[in-house]
């Protein structure tokens, strides 16, 4: 990576739980890293910027369930 990751966690995370942290400034390359809020110096995945836009859908669109 040539820049530094722009990380941030969700405004809904704020129950100091199990969280996510994702730099979105990578989207325009095609891809969105993620990583554990809790590790942060722990590694990232890295996911096409697709794959992570269908993700998002899916969980606003509730395929998933609800918490």
């Amino acid at each position: 990576m040539t820049t530094d990751p722009q990380w941030f966690k969700s405004s809904y995370s704020s129950n100091g739980g199990d969280c996510i942290e994702v730099a979105r400034n990578f989207a325009a390359d095609d891809f969105v890293p993620v990583r554990d809020s809790k590790d942060p110096q722990g590694p990232a995945l890295v996911f096409p910027a697709t794959a992570f836009v269908a993700f998002v859908a899916a969980v606003q669109a509730g395929e998933f369930g609800e918490v």
